[in-house]
């Protein structure tokens, strides 16, 4: 068996391509949810209420403190075991197995953004806040103008290293038989007895994602900290 068989690696390749929409839909899907979730969260222990603080804590917790793989297990496996669960309206949603992957994927990135969200927040300089306040802003505008555009420059390098966690993470979803990119390759080795070949290609996709997504997100973080580049004059030598 020869390792550097071009055309069985273009062959796998191309195959495991055609998992890249579905990993790339439960990526949007997890992470757009889990920001919506993660701002709530993060908002609850902000808010200088001890009830909600706790809860908060304790949801993050649990979500960071036990491992992904099991969270999916109990939210696709375990939650069948209810009958009252299976007669409600969300069954319909918790029977399919990219509904599942989505909410743990969801619920889990959501306690580890809540906490990056909260350090971009109290990172933003008091005194800021303090003469906001006293040019008499509001606690909208001071959210708009001042804290939210700062703490999102601040919490962006930690929040790519979020981001690239949840496109390898995606990877759990063919432990409940989704067909995205480890799902087809667990496929093509069950049928080729090739793993070292087809995997090295599953790792190729993934890193040629994990990139893209980096190049993207810092292109992003460049623009947002315009203010804080150093201003060079251009200067000339008269003759």
């Amino acid at each position: 068996m020869n390792l550097f068989d071009i055309p069985f690696l273009a062959e796998s390749f191309l195959a495991l391509c055609r998992g890249i929409p579905l990993t790339l839909q439960l990526t949007a899907l997890s992470v757009a949810s889990g920001a919506l979730l993660a701002m709530l969260l993060a908002g609850f222990r902000l808010s200088g209420n001890r009830v909600l603080d706790g809860l908060a804590r304790g949801y993050i917790f649990v979500f960071r403190g036990t491992p992904l793989l099991v969270q999916l297990y109990i939210i696709y496996y375990g939650l069948s075991q209810f009958p009252e669960l299976r007669k409600s309206f969300a069954w319909p949603f918790l029977r399919e197995p990219y509904w599942c992957a989505a909410l743990a994927l969801c619920l889990n990135t959501a306690a580890y953004s809540a906490e990056i969200i909260r350090g971009g927040v109290i990172a933003v300089p008091l005194g800021q806040i303090e003469a906001a306040k006293a040019y008499g802003m509001g606690r909208l505008t001071l959210l708009r103008r001042i804290i939210a555009p700062q703490a999102l420059r601040l919490m962006l390098p930690a929040y790519s290293n979020e981001l690239i966690l949840v496109v390898k993470s995606t990877a759990l979803a063919s432990t409940i038989t989704m067909m995205e990119v480890t799902g087809i390759a667990a496929k093509l080795i069950s049928a080729s007895y090739r793993p070292v070949e087809i995997f090295a290609c599953a790792g190729a996709i993934y890193l040629l994602l994990n990139f893209s997504i980096t190049r993207l997100l810092r292109f992003v973080e460049h623009r947002l900290s315009r203010d804080q580049r150093p201003f060079v004059v251009a200067t000339g030598e008269q003759a």
